[in-house]
């Protein structure tokens, strides 16, 4: 599958970084989608290119992108299902 038709279908994977006052990010698929921003300060460019680089991998199933509804969608069916049924639900990390 192509990078261009992947980011089309799943979204984007963007990965940010710092460059003096400006953030600047591009798709790490390299389908070419890039941008960037300047910021007042260095400072500021840098915490908001740390704060949107990161992935939020471990909770995919459970708080999945927009572009992944159906997964969001047989994830509480199934939950649903096994609470009817008596089972009781996976526990929940984190909380």
């Amino acid at each position: 599958m192509s990078s261009v038709l992947r980011c089309r279908l799943l979204g984007h994977r963007y990965r940010f970084l710092s460059e003096g006052d400006t953030m600047v990010w591009h798709c790490a698929r390299e389908c070419g989608a890039k941008g960037s921003k300047r910021y007042p300060t260095p400072q500021d460019a840098e915490r908001y290119a740390r704060a949107f680089d990161r992935e939020d991998l471990a909770d995919l199933g459970r708080r999945a992108p927009l572009g992944l509804l159906p997964l969001r969608l047989l994830r509480a069916w199934r939950l649903r299902r096994r609470k009817r049924a008596g089972g009781e639900s996976p526990p929940r990390e984190g909380l």
